[in-house]
């Protein structure tokens, strides 16, 4: 089944995952401790395509509001930002969500995002007939296509890097590259899934 990017989130562990049959040539790269971008690989066929490239997973916050964010698309940077200035995760959410709605494509794809925290995860989704977001205290999926609302789907990871890998072999199809991360004690991890042995 082809549901399109997609990811999972609940307390401590998430991870965001690339599938994609029109752009297929793309990677997660880390731009520092704090960022994972992806961004075309060096073989990609030049696009001026504004929903190929962004921020999937930034660490957000300290204490205990310590975090990430993860999601597929620009909206990624806005939900840090309010989130950052002391807005709760659904209200971040709620804001970069409504604000930059659904993806104007030929799909009308929806955004999809989340908010990583230690004890719990708020995801949400913006699609052109909704705005749905939920905490949830175990792992939820959501995914651009198919499964667009959320739903519960065991994650079990542990890791940073075992979030990324295992959101890189869940069994739906045309899978690119992934983004893990972990929340714990004072530190959030982040880490990348490329497919590459």
């Amino acid at each position: 089944m082809y549901v399109g990017r997609l990811l999972v989130a609940g307390p401590d562990i998430g991870a965001y995952r690339v599938s994609s049959r029109s752009f297929p040539n793309r990677e997660v790269v880390r731009r520092d401790d704090d960022t994972l971008t992806v961004v075309p690989t060096d073989d990609a066929e030049p696009t001026d395509n504004p929903y190929v490239s962004y921020n999937c997973a930034r660490t957000v916050g300290d204490g205990p509001r310590r975090g990430a964010v993860i999601g597929n698309g620009s909206h990624v940077d806005p939900v840090v930002e309010k989130y950052d200035r002391g807005y709760p995760a659904r209200d971040a959410l709620v804001e970069a969500l409504h604000s930059l709605d659904y993806e104007k494509d030929d799909y009308d794809t929806p955004r999809i995002a989340a908010v990583v925290r230690e004890d719990t995860a708020t995801l949400g989704v913006v699609r052109r007939d909704a705005l749905l977001v939920r905490e949830v205290t175990e792992p939820h999926l959501v995914a651009t296509y198919e499964r667009n609302s959320p739903e519960p789907h065991e994650f079990t990871p542990t890791t940073a890097s075992a979030a990324a890998k295992t959101a890189y072999q869940l069994s739906f199809e045309h899978e690119v590259c992934a983004a893990g991360v972990h929340v714990g004690g004072d530190s959030v991890g982040l880490a990348v899934e490329n497919g590459r042995e």
